[in-house]
């Protein structure tokens, strides 16, 4: 039967029961370097006693309070604002105590050491977080999106993050939690009461629940796709043969002169990467050498560093030269495509580019049945590639009222769905409410993953440690 230890109850305790008894930490919060305001922050059963000895009172709770800021000898370090957030009513569900002052990095040392010596000690990369999180303040999905938020390299992937933050995700899996605990409940009981004339499995619906739960994970799998892309950005690879124009597209898309351009075949030896942003969409557009073998050492290398460029793409742009003869074409379409397919990874998307529009008669341009017309000498297409782009990265207009996520929820999306099928299947093909119910329990499992509520510790370690100190 279900019980706590299959991930129905909360892992944590709420905020008024702190998960454990913690020492106090403190950091500099803001960010390093010279600054009109400069942020130390303390948290932990220390931080009123740390008030009251650099303060000399402790303020009004959640009240904006100045003050002088004295050392050990009551000497005065800096003075600035002061305000003392006790608990539960704080970040980290503990008391929790901001000096704002001057923000020189010798100051923000002075208050640092000084917090120290009255018993702090200095915080871990994402402790602050890691806290909330552990006293319930935050599920794990909204401490990874405050990471997001920090780190958005777009107004888009700033606004998603604020969304992820404020629950947006989080409910949506948490929806999808109680469905599968639901349908738990449902095939547990027919199962452990085989007695009861009524067939639980085939009255209640089960299996059209299941393909409903299916159809859901299914529904978020695909936006959280675009999610993923919208936090963590995507790598677009330009391929092609020599001279097909992969550096003038480089170069339209940055509205740069990153890469060389000349008449000249093989003209880039190395990668030529720029991050940009394609209607607010974070990339990292990736100019390669050539396909061709090649006996000149450089280029060669080139080429080789071309293939490894592929393996990592989100998109690979395979650019085709439309001015070549037709049979040269057709030849150059086929060769190119094979290295390519064998070069990327499972999950790149192929676009196929033809360049060079300008050169090809309106006639003979009529042949092209496949692939996008653009002419880098023109600007002719360039504007419906990136669309194409921007609809192939899972982004388009209407996204603006989404999310951010990362690869791990997508991989756990993936993995609950995957036993969803597995457990719909078992009960399809032979009746076998034993499998599904054991199914269900794994997508459960894949589920709470996301939110935190079932965690390993190494995992938390790798999330946390890749935060900003004084975060």
């Amino acid at each position: 039967m279900l019980g706590a230890k299959d991930g129905l109850e909360q892992r944590f305790p709420g905020p008024s029961e702190p998960a454990y008894i913690p020492d106090t930490i403190a950091a500099v919060a803001t960010a390093p370097g010279q600054g009109g305001i400069g942020i130390v922050r303390v948290s932990g059963p220390l931080a009123a006693n740390i008030t009251r000895q650099m303060l000399g009172f402790l303020p009004r709770p959640r009240h904006a309070t100045y003050g002088v800021f004295r050392g050990q000898g009551g000497e005065p370090l800096d003075e600035g604002i002061m305000v003392f957030y006790p608990a539960p009513d704080s970040f980290t569900a503990e008391d929790v105590a901001e000096f704002q002052g001057h923000g020189g990095p010798v100051v923000l040392d002075l208050l640092l050491n000084r917090c120290v010596n009255l018993g702090a000690r200095i915080a871990e990369p994402g402790e602050f977080t890691q806290r909330a999180f552990l006293n319930s303040k935050i599920d794990l999905t909204q401490a990874e999106a405050i990471a997001d938020l920090i780190a958005s390299r777009s107004a888009k992937a700033a606004l998603g993050a604020m969304r992820s933050l404020q629950g947006e995700f989080s409910s949506r899996v948490d929806d999808l939690v109680a469905r599968v605990t639901q349908l738990r409940v449902l095939v547990e009981a027919a199962i452990d009461f085989p007695e009861e004339e009524i067939d639980f499995l085939e009255d209640e619906g089960v299996s059209d629940q299941v393909q409903d739960l299916a159809g859901r994970l299914s529904d978020l799998l695909d936006r959280t796709s675009g999610a993923v892309t919208l936090a963590e950005g995507a790598t677009l690879v330009l391929a092609g043969k020599p001279n097909a124009g992969k550096s003038s597209l480089m170069n339209r898309l940055t509205e740069a002169d990153t890469s060389i351009v000349t008449d000249m075949p093989g003209t880039t030896r190395d990668l030529v990467t720029s991050d940009q942003q394609l209607d607010g969409i974070p990339v990292r557009l990736v100019d390669t050498a050539g396909l061709r073998i090649s006996n000149e050492v450089v280029e060669a290398e080139g080429v080789k560093r071309t293939i490894k460029a592929l393996a990592t793409a989100d998109l690979a742009l395979l650019m085709l030269d439309a001015s070549l003869a037709e049979d040269q074409l057709e030849q150059q379409l086929e060769s190119l495509t094979r290295e390519v397919k064998q070069a990327v990874g499972p999950t790149t998307s192929l676009v196929l580019v033809m360049n060079k529009m300008d050169l090809v008669q309106a006639a003979r341009a009529k042949i092209f049945h496949q692939g996008l017309r653009i002419s880098c000498k023109t600007g002719e297409g360039v504007d419906e590639l990136k669309q194409h782009l921007i609809q192939q990265l899972n982004l388009d207009e209407g996204f603006e009222s989404g999310f951010t996520a990362r690869s791990r929820h997508l991989q756990a999306l993936q993995s609950a769905l995957a036993a969803v099928k597995a457990g719909e299947a078992a009960l399809l093909e032979s009746g076998a409410g034993e499998l599904l119910a054991e199914e269900l329990r794994h997508a459960q499992d894949y589920l709470g993953q996301i939110t935190g509520k079932v965690s390993a510790d190494d995992l938390l370690g790798e999330i946390f440690s890749s935060f900003c100190i004084g975060k």
